[in-house]
């Protein structure tokens, strides 16, 4: 059989029903192999980048490991942004890429390119084939790896000449190569619930893993068992609704709640699962964050535990195994947790602690922004969104219900993610059975751009959704970090009369799109958009021009965050 048939099986066998990529010389093999197959459906990009986030967003929405596919030289080298992205993030992803024949790689060939050493400190693993008959099992391992403890991206590289051979492979006797559970050790679970009821005023953190491991339903029982109030990272955004009365927000420096921050400072205990207090979550003084907290920090990856500081009981497991142990001993002692004037002093702050939304001036301040997305979606609504500004008032602003429907660019931050990882999220959908859920992308004017040209990938595969662009012609959340060194330098990207025409841009592509001046003309639109999508079967923009120069509420630390707007 030719190798690259047996590689087409395997995927197929992993749960890949569609690749993102760009055929070259050097990876046709694979696509000759795909063709033959017809098992897996293909979406060519415009980019590689575009590639690797649109299978990010696809992993993001089912759980599975994403496939992007790019040839050699440039090909491979423009994948790393988005193997980054999903290394920093935990998303399980195969990327496969073509390489020059083996016998020419010392010789400086043409578009051949150390792939495997560029990309090992953003992959978990990184594999040139050396020889054709490794390919059965350095497939199966690669997505073993993807899945295994904390998920990520893989990289297998495919030297021509080998990819072109024939080896020996049968279908029917071969399988997966299994991952074990990782489970909690019992004692340990036993002494983080004594420490749990033990404290005055106990916080649960949720973060990224508690989404990844599906255990958003664990999560919920064990709140609501105990009365316990918890918390959700920016990457844990959805596990639990936010309306919930147990859910007290987000901590952090910028994309939080001012009553998260509150409740957070004043709490004495925090079980954090799945969270690997990142610096935006924990602000820069650690000993701030920590105070006289007592913590235990619970996660699958072992050296996540004390990687910023040192908990007072670490646990390593995987988040739901740790979930569902942990609520089976608290009801084995029929325990609850005895704070009740607590959960009711972060209920007021809940209620007292807010952000005005309801501003009807103009220009559009960005808060009314987002109470207008939230009116108008719902909770079966996905959403994505990258960094920015906007990330950050999404972060304070925008309500979100579901695991897996807010999914953003947490730790990476690359410009430019939300146009194709939004494919991504559609094509998921459609492999689930969900071909008509919206999906919505949160833009701003400057990513926009970066990889605007995925656009006409939506457009000739027909991928409706609806993008959303807040657009103060700034490269915003520079200009604010500027505000620290007095300057206002090189930042202001405005010229014309609004800048580049992001509605010409859209119909450049075969799409559509409206530009917002007056708050009260959102929703108008955003309503217009939703309908258009559906009947274009194409990605539609609605452009809302906000204030030029807003700042949102951020600083150094938790106990520090600057409000700029009025209460």
């Amino acid at each position: 059989m030719p190798a690259m048939n047996a590689a087409v099986s395997i995927m197929v066998d992993e749960g890949v029903d569609i690749a993102f990529g760009c055929p070259g010389a050097a990876i046709l093999p694979l696509y000759k192999a795909m063709e033959e197959d017809g098992r897996i459906d293909h979406l060519t990009v415009r980019h590689e980048e575009g590639a690797t986030h649109m299978a990010d967003g696809w992993a993001r929405t089912n759980g599975k490991v994403g496939v992007a596919i790019a040839t050699s030289g440039p090909g491979a080298t423009n994948l790393v942004t988005g193997l980054y992205t999903a290394q920093a993030d935990s998303i399980p992803m195969v990327c496969l890429t073509g390489q020059a024949v083996s016998p020419k790689l010392h010789q400086e060939a043409f578009q051949a390119v150390d792939i495997v050493e560029i990309a090992k400190p953003v992959t978990k693993w990184a594999v040139q084939i050396k020889e054709p008959a490794q390919i059965p099992w350095a497939f199966r391992e690669a997505f073993r790896i993807a899945r295994a403890g904390r998920p990520g991206p893989v990289l297998i590289d495919l030297p021509l000449d080998l990819a072109k051979r024939e080896i020996t492979y049968d279908a029917e006797i071969d399988t997966r190569l299994p991952v074990p559970a990782v489970e909690p050790h019992l004692p340990r679970v036993e002494r983080a619930l004594d420490m749990l009821l033990a404290a005055e005023r106990p916080l649960i953190l949720a973060g990224g893993g508690v989404i990844l491991a599906d255990a958003g339903s664990e999560l919920r029982e064990l709140v609501e068992e105990l009365r316990v109030p918890f918390q959700v990272t920016l990457m844990g955004k959805g596990v639990i609704e936010d309306d919930h009365e147990l859910n007290l927000g987000t901590t952090g420096i910028q994309t939080s709640q001012r009553y998260a921050n509150a409740s957070f400072l004043e709490s004495d205990f925090v079980l954090a699962v799945g969270a690997r207090f990142g610096d935006r979550h924990t602000g820069a003084n650690i000993d701030i964050y920590r105070g006289e907290r007592t913590f235990v920090h619970v996660d699958i990856e072992p050296a996540q535990i004390g990687k910023v500081f040192e908990p007072d009981l670490g646990i390593v497991s995987d988040a739901g195994l740790f979930l569902t142990a942990l609520l089976a001993e608290a009801r084995k002692r029929k325990a609850r947790a005895d704070v009740g004037s607590w959960v009711e002093r972060c209920q007021e702050l809940k209620r007292t602690l807010v952000r005005r939304e309801d501003f009807d001036s103009t220009p559009v301040k960005a808060p009314r922004a987002y109470k207008e997305i939230n009116e108008a979606f719902d909770e079966n609504t996905y959403f994505v969104t990258a960094i920015g500004l906007y990330q950050i008032w999404g972060g304070q602003h925008q309500k979100a219900y579901l695991p897996r429907h807010y999914q953003v660019c947490g730790q990476a931050g690359p410009l430019g993610w939300e146009v194709p990882a939004a494919i991504g999220v559609k094509k998921a959908l459609e492999g689930m059975g969900e071909p008509d859920a919206e999906v919505v992308g949160i833009v701003g004017d400057y990513g926009f751009q970066y990889l605007v040209e995925e656009l006409a990938v939506a457009a000739q595969y027909n991928v409706p959704y609806v993008l959303i662009m807040l657009n103060n012609e700034y490269l915003g959340l520079i200009r604010q970090a500027e505000i620290g060194y007095g300057m206002n330098y090189q930042v202001d990207i405005h010229y014309d009369e609004f800048g580049t025409d992001n509605v010409k841009l859209m119909e450049a592509y075969g799409c559509s799109g409206q530009r917002v001046w007056e708050p009260a003309d959102i929703s108008g639109a955003i309503q217009w958009a939703r309908k258009e999508a559906v009947a274009t079967s194409r990605p539609v923009l609605v452009e809302i021009m906000i204030e030029r120069e807003a700042n949102t509420p951020h600083g150094p630390d938790i106990d520090a965050v600057r409000e700029f707007e009025e209460a």
